[in-house]
Order: C-alpha cells, then structure tokens, then sequence
C-alpha cells in the first residue's frame, strides 16, 4: 500500500455511521468529508456527541461506515477482508489512548516489544528497535521499569513508544493527555510534535483540551456528526490556540 505525496493519507467520502434503528436511531457522523495529508498533525475537536471519537474509530479501522467511502492511501478499506484490515492496523497504524493500556507487573520493554512479536520479529532485533523507540521518548534508562513504578506521564511514553515500534505511517491518538496533568500534558504533546516533525509520522489526535490542540497544525472541528470548519489553531480557536 504504497504512500503517494499527491494522495491524501486519510479520506472521508460522504461518510455517515448510523447506530440503532426507527425512534432509537442516531447519525453519528452525517455526511462527513476530510482529507489528511502524509506529515499533517491534526487535530479532532468538537463538544460531546460531536461524532469525533466514531471518526477516530474509522481512521483507526475499529469500525466501518454505513455508507459513503473511507479510502487510505487511495485504498478503499470497505474493499478490504478481515484479515487485511487487520494488516493494515498492524503495519501502518498506531495507537495510543487516554488510558495507557500497558500490560502490569511487566516492564517497558516488553510493553513495546509486544507488537514486534505479532510481526514475527526474532528477540534480539524486536528488543533493539523497542529500545530504539523507548528512547526517541525519552525512556532510556527507563527500559525495566514496570507500569507501578513509573509517573503517568511516563507511562504514557511507553504507550506512544509501542506505538511507534511498528513504523507506522499514522499514530492515532485518543485523548492521550486526558489523564495527565498540564505539565505531563505539555511533556506529552512534545513528543508527539516531534515524532511528526522530525520522522514525518501523521498524527490524528482526538482531545477536548485546546492547549494541546494548539501543538496540531489543523483542527477538524466537527459539530452534530459534521465538520463545521476547519482551520489552524488560530484560526479555530483565536488566541487560544497559539502555537505552543
């Protein structure tokens, strides 16, 4: 699944996802069109029912729409079975979370060899690029701890680390600084602006927090299962959303 500069990344089509049926029936997402381009970082905002978090759910193959086309990479991914959806997360996709979802009593780096493990990788490269990873977050020294005797906001190092161990084109951030503090939060968003400026990974993030949508280049702000505009940080949120 090749990447070409000129193809968006992400693409919705008139996508809409409706739950439920008759009286009980809700639009989710209601005619939704976006694109995201190779090394955007962006930003997913919008108030409670909004339809942001089954947005992410579809760039993040959790879930499918009820009609109109979710293309990656030109790919249309309704086209795709079971199995190669699954290939597609495991080989292209990254994930992180507001709750960490690191395995207890089990030390960093086996947290993020654990997806190496899925591709097959034999133990002395799985654990040098898991070191590799747990170092561009800044973990080194860090590698034996286990979940307990690291802060939240390391922890949440360890899941962006296993995240990236893959080489995944798109990390798809859930919220992952809503269990943090603002400082952590800060040290968090950091990271990830890194990772997008300097290994050229697209970042699609999800968060209420306008702080940290402030580190995106582009927020998507959707209202009612529809993007109701679109912009920089400024532009969305004014003065609130300066560059950090």
């Amino acid at each position: 699944m090749p990447a070409d500069k000129n193809t968006p990344v992400i693409e919705f089509r008139d996508v809409t996802k409706v739950y439920g049926q008759g009286e009980a029936e809700v639009h989710a997402l209601d005619g939704v069109s976006l694109s995201i381009t190779t090394g955007e970082f962006v930003a997913i905002m919008g108030p409670s029912g909004s339809g942001k978090s089954t947005a992410m759910n579809m760039v993040g193959c959790l879930d499918s729409p009820t009609s109109g086309d979710y293309l990656f990479n030109g790919v249309h991914v309704a086209a795709l079975d079971q199995d190669q959806r699954a290939l597609l997360r495991r080989n292209y996709l990254g994930f992180v979370f507001q709750g960490f979802n690191l395995l207890p009593r089990t030390s960093a780096l086996d947290n993020v060899e654990l997806p190496l493990i899925y591709k097959g990788l034999v133990g002395a490269e799985r654990r040098a690029q898991a070191l590799d990873a747990l170092g561009k977050v800044g973990l080194k020294g860090r590698e034996h701890h286990d979940p307990s005797e690291l802060s939240g906001g390391q922890q949440q190092r360890v899941a962006i680390a296993r995240a990236l161990v893959g080489t995944p084109q798109v990390i798809v951030a859930d919220e992952p600084t809503g269990n943090l503090d603002t400082k952590m939060s800060k040290e968090i968003m950091e990271v990830l602006r890194d990772l997008n400026k300097d290994d050229g990974i697209t970042i699609v993030m999800v968060t209420h927090e306008e702080d940290m949508a402030g580190f995106a280049d582009r927020i998507i702000w959707m209202v009612d299962g529809r993007v109701e505009r679109t912009g920089t940080p400024a532009e969305i949120l004014g003065t609130r959303g300066h560059r950090q």
